[in-house]
Parts: structure tokens; C-alpha cells; sequence
């Protein structure tokens, strides 16, 4: 299976804006978009981050940063899109909902972990059940009615242990007691609450 190995800051960066990969790290003074600013990376960046950029160029960047957020590759991606253009209803809304039931992005917005690529780890490491059966696949879509649990072993990881104690609340549409969460609805675009601009995804894969 194909993965991001580079550092994730990078990604931030060219998208001039906090993606919240590392957890943590983004509020922290270390996150380089705040020490540096959103200057893209590489020797030409500086030049780059002050040009012009296209309808084109806008879709692009927003396609990209939308992607990256949520940890899926190009193909993956178009995949999503490929499923929501099929559907009666709002196809930008479909699309969000798609990227939101992944099972890494549901044990994220459980409150599991602090980031989604700490979710992908747990579930491709097979510390995640799915109604009882332990599914390592991180894209796997989940449906409402469903129930997340983490494996026993799992809930006394450095990483996972505080989560569990903290008050911490899931998502609206999701609801959860200690290890284990349920799938209450799908959620609505308005409780997704991202910056993304769908719409700039969907006429980029339209024109």
C-alpha cells in the first residue's frame, strides 16, 4: 500500500496553511508555518509563493490540500469522486462524507488520537474492530449503526492513554463511552466544519 514517507510539514507549507498532521506539533511553537510563515519549500519557493496563480492553479491547490488533510493519495482520491458524482445528492457533500467514513478518519474524530496518521497506524496495525472484527484496512468505509472499539493491548499505548481519561468530546455524530465509539448518522457539511472548498474539487475534476 502507497504512503506519504516525506516530512509532513512540507505539505503545510506548500499549502500555506496548517494542514494538522503532526497533532500536537501544530499548536506548539515548532510548527513551522508559524516560526517561518507559509513560504513554499524547496529553492525556488520564495519566488513561487508571490506569482499569480490561475483558476486552475486555485482548484489544484485546493484538490491538493484537501487530499493531503486527510492522508489519501491521487488515486484513492479520485476514487471518492468517481463514487460521488454517482450519487443523487450534493456531490461536494457526498465527497466530504466519503473522506469523513474512513475508518482512520472516524477513530481521529473519536478522539482516539491526536492526528490521523496516528489513527492509520493504529488501524493498519490491527488495533481496531469494527463490530467485533478487527479490520487493519485505514480506508475502510464505515456506515452509521456501526461500532469502533480499540483492541485491549492498544488502549495502553503513550499515545492513546491520555485520550481515553480526558473528557474529551467526539464529533456530533458520533458518540463514544472509554474504547469504544458508534456511528450515530452520517454527518452533515456544515459539522464537518473544514476550510476546504469542495465545489473548486469537483470543477477541477469536471473541466
Amino acid at each position: 500500500m502507497a504512503k506519504y514517507i516525506d516530512p509532513k510539514c512540507r505539505l503545510c507549507r506548500r499549502e500555506g496553511v496548517k494542514l494538522y498532521l503532526k497533532g500536537e506539533r501544530c499548536f506548539s511553537p515548532k510548527c513551522p508555518i508559524d516560526k517561518k510563515g507559509a513560504q513554499i519549500p524547496g529553492q525556488h519557493g520564495k519566488k513561487r509563493s508571490h506569482g499569480r496563480i490561475s483558476g486552475y492553479g486555485i482548484q489544484l491547490r485546493e484538490k491538493q490540500k484537501c487530499k493531503r488533510s486527510y492522508g489519501v493519495l491521487e488515486g484513492q482520491f479520485h476514487k471518492y469522486y468517481e463514487l460521488s458524482i454517482k450519487s443523487a445528492q450534493n456531490t461536494g457533500e457526498v465527497l466530504m462524507q466519503l473522506l469523513e467514513s474512513r475508518l482512520d478518519n472516524i477513530v481521529f474524530r473519536l478522539g482516539f488520537v491526536v492526528s490521523r496518521s496516528l489513527a492509520r497506524q493504529l488501524v493498519t496495525h490491527g488495533n481496531v474492530l469494527v463490530n467485533g472484527k478487527k479490520v487493519d484496512i485505514a480506508s475502510y468505509i464505515t456506515k452509521p449503526g456501526q461500532t469502533i472499539k480499540l483492541s485491549d493491548k492498544s488502549t495502553k499505548f503513550v499515545f492513546v492513554a491520555p485520550n481515553l481519561t480526558e473528557k474529551s468530546v467526539p464529533a456530533k455524530w458520533l458518540s463514544r463511552k472509554g474504547a469504544e465509539g458508534k456511528i450515530d448518522r452520517l454527518p452533515t457539511r456544515d459539522e464537518i466544519g473544514s476550510d476546504i472548498k469542495e465545489n473548486l474539487i469537483i470543477e477541477y475534476y469536471s473541466r
